[in-house]
C-alpha cells in the first residue's frame, strides 16, 4: 500500500512513519487514519520492525481531527467522525499491543487527538517548542484517540478532567512535570534523542517488550491474583517460546553483554 497522508519509511529496525498533512497542520481525515491503521498493521505484522517513531511534518506534530471537514460534512458529520475513529482507534489500540515499543516524537503542537495519538507513546519526546492541549470541549466534542485511557493514567482522575474541561496550553515543559511526557529536549536534538532511544530499544528484547505492553496496559482492569497468573504465565512463555530469552539467561551466567534477535 502506498501512502499520502503519511510518510512510512523502515531503517535499520526502525520503522519511522510521519503526519504529512502540513497544510492542514496534519489534522487526522478519514484517510489519515485508514493508513495509519495499515502502517500499524505493517509494523505490528513484521517481526523485523523492533521499535516505530511517530512524529509530524512541519510546524505541528497533529493539530488534532479536521474540523474543517466536520464543519463541511452538515448532517452527515456523525457517519464522518466514524469513518474516522474507527481505524484511528484500531490503529492505537494495534501499537498499544504490538511488541515494537512505539517512541512519539512531538516536534509542535498536539491538539485533540494530536494529543492522544502522542501520550499513547511507550516513549514520549518533545521538543521544547511543543505545545499540548485537548481542546475538544471547546468544539462541543469528547475525547478520542485513547485520550480518556491514556491520560488519567499518566496525570490521575482529577488532573485529567482539569486538561479535558478547562482545555489549558502546556509547554513541553509543563507536559513533562505531568508525567505526560518523558523527555523535553531541544527542537534540533528531537530526530536524534528520538532516534537513539529507538535504536537502543530495537536493539533488545522485542517479544519482552511487548509482553510488558501488554501487562501494563491490562493492569488497571485485573485484579492482583489475575495480574500476577498474567505474569507468571508470560515470563513461563518468554522462557519457553523466545531464543531471547535464552540469551538473556546465559549472557547473565557468562558475565557479558546479551544480544538479542528480537526472537
Amino acid at each position: 500500500m502506498s501512502f499520502t497522508t503519511i510518510e512510512f519509511r523502515v531503517e535499520k529496525q526502525i520503522a519511522f512513519i510521519t503526519l504529512a498533512r502540513p497544510e492542514t497542520a496534519n489534522t487526522v481525515s478519514a484517510e489519515m487514519a485508514e493508513e495509519l491503521l495499515a502502517a500499524a498493521i505493517r509494523c505490528d505484522g513484521n517481526p523485523e520492525i523492533r521499535a516505530v517513531v511517530l512524529t509530524g511534518k512541519g510546524r505541528f506534530f497533529s493539530g488534532g481531527g479536521d474540523v474543517q471537514s466536520f464543519a463541511n460534512a452538515g448532517d452527515g458529520a456523525p457517519e464522518l467522525l466514524r469513518r474516522i475513529t474507527a481505524p484511528l482507534h484500531a490503529a492505537v489500540s494495534r501499537f498499544a499491543r504490538m511488541d515494537a515499543p512505539l517512541i512519539t516524537a512531538i516536534n509542535g503542537t498536539a491538539a485533540g487527538a494530536g494529543f492522544s495519538l502522542a501520550i499513547s507513546g511507550d516513549v514520549v519526546v518533545a521538543a521544547e517548542s511543543a505545545k499540548f492541549t485537548l481542546a475538544y470541549t471547546r468544539i462541543g466534542m469528547s475525547a478520542d484517540g485513547g485520550g480518556s485511557y491514556f491520560l488519567p493514567r499518566l496525570v490521575g482522575l482529577q488532573r485529567a478532567k482539569e486538561l479535558m474541561l478547562l482545555n489549558p496550553v502546556l509547554t513541553a515543559s509543563d507536559a513533562c512535570q505531568r508525567g505526560i511526557v518523558t523527555r523535553v529536549v531541544p527542537d534540533a536534538e528531537l530526530i536524534s534523542t528520538t532516534t537513539e532511544i529507538a535504536t537502543t530499544l530495537a536493539a533488545g528484547a522485542t517479544r519482552a517488550h511487548g509482553e510488558v505492553k501488554r501487562l501494563l496496559a491490562d493492569t488497571y482492569s485485573n485484579a492482583l491474583e489475575q495480574q500476577l497468573a498474567l505474569e507468571s504465565r508470560s515470563m513461563a512463555s518468554l522462557a519457553a517460546d523466545t531464543t531471547d530469552a535464552k540469551e538473556g539467561f546465559a549472557a547473565f551466567a557468562g558475565k557479558r553483554a546479551a544480544e538479542f534477535k528480537g526472537r
